[in-house]
């Protein structure tokens, strides 16, 4: 019986620079294979100085895949690199196995660990709009009918105008779905600006320790496991600094090297929390031999979501781990405004907070105010959202020295000494 879960794993470079490169890709490939439940046999790099447009990959190299194939029972040929749908034809065509690419095997993953409503809608969607365009590949078994005067539509071609009818139908209700989904959040949105929030993303790479640091601060309770994408789904949690200011932290799903368009698209309004926070949290693995590379991967999904000029904390977790002091003195370098951290073992986390709250001193502000005593709403409000470093009753006023947002400047003004 044929293990319907064994993988050869294939990447391309064309630059010899590239290889090394190229081979850490496909173990960060692997990774994702073990996340699905697939056992990589063999792991490939091909030198393609031009790729094909049909196949990707030349003669030589499909001769070599067909060689590990004849002398190995493998199931599936996995690239790295997305591959068109033509390509993908061609290829099963030439080595007669399932070929797929790193898109759909995220998209597999992802389908894996949906657990919400909304992330199996928003897998559900991603993987629809995939599927589209490869649709004839289902049918190409089956042959058109030669008539007179030219060809007729045979079964395959009938079959794939109503799949395709019926998978763009389920885009359209899908989309919808998720639309309902936006205006949920956009009132929960709302809800956190009224009551004056504010917000902090905590992003980065996937398993670079975004969920442990999460939970060790909040008591989250968030499934942590060292696979990849363990948790997709958004997580919301408040948090009281020591200066009393109160702020939301909320785990983002993680980032990945070449995340596919259609999972941003489809995880808008997942990914709209970060849009619209006020800082960024990015959590970077600074045990992660190719660290500086992690790090601008996620830049670039921030790029992706234009939010890159939002104020960013870099986080540098599991400084435990690090023996390399000058590679801390190269990032803090190149990061300033950061932190060193180890998430697990909670050491650096005064530091951590202490960051965090130089980071929303622009939100915040001293005031020294005379309130009428009878203003119990406004004086109940301030001891809520506000920081008292002074407080005294004298003729039925209050005398408060307060620190508050900015946003609550409106309430006060009249008040301010």
């Amino acid at each position: 019986m044929k293990n319907r879960s064994t993988a050869i794993l294939i990447g391309v470079y064309g630059n010899s620079r590239d290889r090394e490169i190229c081979e850490d890709h496909l173990l960060e490939l692997e990774s994702l294979g073990k996340t699905y439940g697939l056992i990589t046999t063999y792991k490939i790099c091909f030198f393609v100085k031009k790729k094909d447009p049909a196949t990707l990959i030349k003669r030589g190299a499909i001769d070599k895949i067909l060689n590990i194939l004849n002398e190995s029972e493998l199931f599936y040929v996995i690239f790295d690199d997305e591959i068109s749908p033509t390509q993908q034809r061609n290829l099963e065509k030439e080595l007669k196995k399932t070929v797929i690419d790193r898109t759909e095997l995220i998209l597999g993953v992802f389908d894996k660990h949906a657990k919400t409503k909304e992330a199996k809608i928003q897998i559900s969607l991603a993987q629809a709009r995939y599927q589209l365009p490869r649709l004839k590949r289902l049918w190409t078994h089956l042959e058109r009918q030669r008539m007179k005067g030219g060809y007729l539509k045979g079964m395959g071609e009938r079959q794939l105008e109503v799949d395709k009818r019926i998978l763009k139908s389920e885009i359209s209700k899908l989309k919808k779905r998720l639309k309902e989904i936006e205006k949920k959040r956009a009132t929960q949105r709302k809800k956190r600006i009224r009551e004056e929030n504010l917000i902090f993303s905590i992003v980065g790479y996937t398993n670079s320790g975004k969920s442990t640091l999460l939970n060790a601060l909040t008591k989250a309770d968030v499934l942590v496991e060292d696979k990849l994408f363990s948790t997709l789904d958004t997580t919301t949690k408040r948090f009281i600094l020591p200066n009393k200011q109160k702020i939301l932290f909320i785990d983002t799903v993680g980032f990945i090297r070449k995340l596919p368009h259609d999972l941003i698209a489809s995880f808008k309004s997942t990914l709209e929390e970060i849009v619209y926070s006020d800082v960024l949290i990015n959590v970077i693995d600074l045990s992660d031999k190719n660290v500086f590379e992690k790090i601008e991967s996620s830049l670039d999904v921030l790029k992706k979501l234009k939010v890159e000029d939002k104020p960013i904390i870099y986080v540098f977790n599991k400084i435990d781990k690090v023996k390399d002091h000058s590679l801390i003195k190269k990032l803090k370098e190149r990061y300033p405004t950061s932190v060193k951290i180890s998430a697990l073992k909670k050491i650096g986390f005064d530091d951590f907070l202490k960051i965090i709250m130089d980071s929303i001193k622009f939100k915040i502000k001293k005031f020294k105010l005379k309130i009428p005593q009878n203003e119990v709403k406004l004086i109940n409000e301030l001891i809520e959202k506000g920081n008292i470093t002074s407080k005294k009753y004298k003729d039925n006023y209050l005398f408060l020295e307060v620190e508050i947002p900015k946003t609550l400047f409106y309430k006060i003004e009249r008040f301010i000494i």
